[in-house]
């Protein structure tokens, strides 16, 4: 008899509001002056890695390490200078796409965001300039 499989919080969520919230989220990162100089490059290229890590992050299909390999993202994120007050920065564009899409108030959003809080902190590898 085959185990049944516990329910992720991608199962929770869906691909639908996986694909609102990069939506919602990218526009804010571009337009913040303390962040966006991180993120070159076509917004849509880099809005469809979002979305493939964050289905495969969330416990759906893997699709992040099928097209780039393992995520490995704070690696991926060291040529960049991360501070404390850009993953603040990261984190306040994430809370109001949160909130725009309505994932404030679902009930995985807490844990979503939770670990969210968490990964940022990981990227930090800069401190502030004084």
């Amino acid at each position: 008899m085959k185990e049944p499989r516990l329910q992720t919080v991608y199962d929770e969520i869906g691909g639908d509001k996986i694909e609102e919230l990069v939506n919602a989220f990218y526009p804010r990162v571009y337009a913040d002056p303390n962040i966006s100089p991180l993120f070159e490059g076509d917004m849509h290229i880099i809005m469809e890695k979002q979305r493939k890590f964050l289905t495969q992050f969330l416990g759906g299909p893997a699709l992040y390490s099928m097209e780039y390999g393992p995520p490995a993202m704070r690696h991926r994120h060291l040529p960049f200078k991360i501070t404390p007050s850009r993953a603040n920065s990261w984190l306040r564009c994430m809370k109001e796409a949160f909130d725009e899409v309505g994932l404030s108030d679902h009930p995985a959003g807490e844990m979503f965001f939770s670990r969210l809080t968490q990964v940022a902190g990981i990227m930090v590898n800069s401190e502030e300039d004084d």
